[in-house]
């Protein structure tokens, strides 16, 4: 059986369908490599981002130089858990590693769910970077608060929180930047 395309649907639009079968497989295979670019261009995109919180969390007073984000969060799941007395300091690292990159592909696939390629470098880097900023919003003045595994980012120091925006902005740039390249390289491989 043959899945009927979005055209075939909308000629018919007081009749219910399922979004399957309203979805043609070109639709589907586009939706899946956007999911898996986007989650590509995440994972790796965490990487400049951990490098500068690690780096500038050196710099801020001391009093502000505790753990950051993603180890709060990861030992706040782990106690959650009742495992976290079980965990070694090499364990939580590995947790908060696999959890902070595997948070930055998950978002990355939503943004590769989100976007096209950018008409320049330029604007894909910007709308990368709206994206990281709005991941900084819904996280840290929303959905942490929320579920009281951080505090609301307005209740952090002013310094620790600009660490952290500035943190978003590099993850967002540089997500913005990859997801591009990586659709050029598909358009050309589709191409030639």
């Amino acid at each position: 059986m043959r899945v009927r395309s979005v055209e075939s649907c909308m000629s018919r639009p007081f009749q219910l369908k399922a979004k399957e079968e309203c979805m043609s497989q070109d639709q589907k295979d586009a939706a899946g490599q956007a999911l898996i670019n986007g989650a590509l261009a995440g994972f790796v995109a965490t990487i400049p981002m951990t490098i500068f919180m690690l780096t500038t969390q050196r710099f801020l007073p001391h009093g502000q130089r505790y753990e950051l984000p993603p180890e709060i969060i990861t030992k706040d799941l782990a106690r959650r858990a009742d495992v976290e007395q079980h965990m070694d300091k090499g364990q939580i690292l590995g947790a908060t590693t696999l959890s902070h990159f595997g948070y930055g592909a998950a978002m990355g696939a939503l943004y590769g769910l989100l976007t096209k390629r950018a008409s320049s470098p330029l604007v894909g880097t910007l709308r990368g970077v709206l994206f990281g900023l709005g991941v900084w919003v819904a996280s840290y003045l929303g959905l942490l608060p929320l579920l009281r595994m951080a505090a609301s980012g307005h209740r952090e120091p002013g310094q620790r929180n600009l660490m952290m925006i500035v943190a978003h902005i590099v993850w967002g740039a540089t997500l913005g930047l990859a997801t591009d390249g990586l659709l050029q390289r598909e358009e050309s491989h589709i191409q030639g």
